[in-house]
């Protein structure tokens, strides 16, 4: 079992910055990949962000160039760097950890709280 605490959330006005933070306990595996995701109001969750284990990262179209994701492999920690914030990046944000495919398909048992990032106009 593994457990998630997502924090760093909060309200920022167009334009702004936030970062945000994921600490992974329990059952981790060295090798696992990591990834941020959000769900916003009466839409399905969508994976945002990736990390492997080695640091190679991908982004989704909507965040690329704005976003960076990054891990602490001796923490079991993730980040989420959101730079130029807009609008319609306001969701609750999520991480989880595993296999690649896993990561991709977001096909978890158990999930975080998730932190709450609104962004004003």
């Amino acid at each position: 079992q593994v457990q998630l605490v997502e924090s760093g959330g909060g309200l920022v006005q167009a334009g702004g910055s936030l970062r945000l933070s994921c600490a992974a306990s329990g059952r981790i595996f060295s090798r696992n990949s990591m990834g941020w995701y959000r769900q916003a109001p009466g839409k399905q969750r969508e994976l945002v962000a990736t990390i492997t284990s080695g640091g190679t990262t991908n982004y989704a179209d909507s965040v690329k160039g704005r976003f960076i994701i990054s891990r602490d492999n001796a923490k079991n920690t993730v980040y989420l760097q959101m730079n130029s914030l807009k609008p319609e990046d306001t969701a609750v944000y999520y991480c989880n950890t595993g296999s690649r495919p896993t990561i991709l398909a977001g096909t978890f048992a158990s999930w975080g709280q998730g932190t709450q990032v609104t962004v004003s106009s």
